[in-house]
């Protein structure tokens, strides 16, 4: 039995990794700073919660004692400098920390396409340098680990906040006012990803591996955006008008929306972010180096786009899932 501590495992990746581990009858802790976080997932066998401050370096360390390896998902989207610092960098730090003074010998890192550690700054985004920075620390300090970060293009499924938000924009809108229309992407399905981090936590040899998790296509953004309406049946399948943004007027959306209550839909740094191609590094590993064929973004989002599909619901997609 193997037992694997999953930090993260309460989000939209989370789930789906928890669900993958304890098919295979594995032991899973997730940590979470509050127990009802994990009531997606508390009910897999083999699984526990543990209330944990996964910040705080001591409690990490206690934590991680007694595991085999370590599955890093924390991350956020929007936030100051020190927002991503924090998440993307001193937990990084903290985790490597944690897992040599807990004898964890395999740590699997998700972080992000477009992360550049050896040039950090040369980023678009604070996201993205962030993110850069955090594989930086990892790789300095975990040689004596088996290293394996894994490298998402965006990410869809059932219940992403992605192609479903696109979808329900057009349900209620006239129009689409978007920017960086032009934006590339290679979407990666969810369960892709998590067999990536269930084959990631294969290896036990020393040594850092750099994996790219992107699909079969590549799209722009105002083609995701044509395609979650076509998929979704609005307007009979034609969607709404995708008006381009100039730059000045996506800054200027960008920035009325970050002033709004919650996290925003849009903020001037994910704008940034879309400066840098999000698509896959020609020759670099991808999925298929760890025997993953990517699924292709139409086949998977009609099924849980289009309400009348007899496939529209979790169970579903997890089934199609367990076909695959």
């Amino acid at each position: 039995m193997k037992n694997i501590l999953i930090l993260g495992g309460t989000g939209f990746v989370g789930a789906h990794v928890c669900e993958k581990l304890a098919r295979e009858e594995w032991d899973i802790t997730v940590a979470t700073r509050r127990e009802n976080n994990a009531r997606n997932v508390m009910h897999l066998p083999g699984l526990t919660v543990q209330e944990c401050d996964i910040h705080d370096e001591a409690a990490l360390t206690r934590l991680a004692k007694g595991h085999d390896a370590v599955v890093n998902l924390v991350a956020i989207l929007h936030g100051d400098k020190q927002s991503f610092q924090r998440v993307h960098v001193d937990l990084p730090r903290k985790i490597a920390a944690a897992c040599a003074a807990s004898g964890v010998t395999r740590l699997v890192h998700v972080s992000a396409l477009g992360a550049n550690p050896q040039q950090p700054q040369s980023a678009p985004s604070m996201y993205l340098r962030s993110k850069s920075e955090g594989e930086a620390v990892l790789l300095a300090q975990c040689s004596a680990l088996a290293l394996t970060i894994l490298r998402p293009s965006v990410i869809f499924g059932h219940g992403d906040k992605f192609l479903n938000l696109f979808a329900a924009m057009q349900q209620v809108a006239p129009f689409v006012p978007l920017a960086c229309a032009d934006a590339q992407f290679q979407p990666v399905w969810v369960e892709d990803v998590a067999n990536a981090v269930v084959k990631a936590l294969e290896r036990t040899h020393p040594g850092a591996q750099t994996y790219e998790a992107c699909g079969p296509e590549v799209f722009t953004l105002k083609q995701l955006v044509e395609i979650s309406a076509k998929l979704a049946g609005i307007n009979q399948g034609k969607g709404r008008p995708v008006f381009s943004l100039p730059h000045w007027a996506a800054s200027l959306q960008a920035r009325t929306m970050e002033m709004l209550p919650g996290n925003p839909l849009m903020s001037r740094d994910n704008l940034d972010s879309m400066k840098l191609p999000s698509v896959a590094t020609p020759g670099a590993p991808g999925l298929s180096a760890l025997g993953i064929e990517p699924a292709a973004l139409q086949a998977v989002a009609g099924d849980y786009l289009d309400e009348g599909s007899p496939w529209h619901s979790l169970l579903g997609v997890r089934k199609r899932a367990n076909w695959k």
